[in-house]
């Protein structure tokens, strides 16, 4: 069993920043791929950004140059550095990382979100 925890989200003003991060925990082996992904109101969960294990970065091209993905593979922990921020970028961000359980089967796992909202 793998758990995720998410936090870091918030009310925050356009131009400002958030950090968010997501902690794994369980029966883990190793972590591949880690990334976040987020759901406005109305709208299809999108990919906002991932990293692999040997930290190749990917971006939404709508958060390039504004956020930042991370990982600290000691601690099974992502993190988004969120700068910039504006109105759209309001949604339920999501964590989901690919885990090799004690098991050795490889899955993907989703956090249970956490709400980013941008307004003055």
């Amino acid at each position: 069993q793998v758990q995720l925890v998410e936090s870091g989200g918030g009310l925050v003003q356009p131009g400002g920043s958030l950090r968010l991060s997501c902690a794994a925990s369980g029966s883990i082996y190793s972590i591949n791929a880690m990334g976040w992904y987020r759901q406005a109101p109305g709208k299809e969960r999108e990919l906002v950004a991932d990293i692999t294990s040997a930290d190749s970065t990917n971006y939404a091209d709508s958060v390039k140059g504004r956020f930042t993905i991370s990982r600290d593979n000691a601690k099974n922990t992502v993190y988004l550095q969120m700068n910039s921020l504006k109105p759209e970028d309001t949604a339920v961000y999501y964590c989901k990382t690919e885990v090799v359980t004690t098991n050795y089967v490889a899955r993907n796992y989703w956090g249970k979100g956490t709400l980013v909202t941008v307004s003055s």
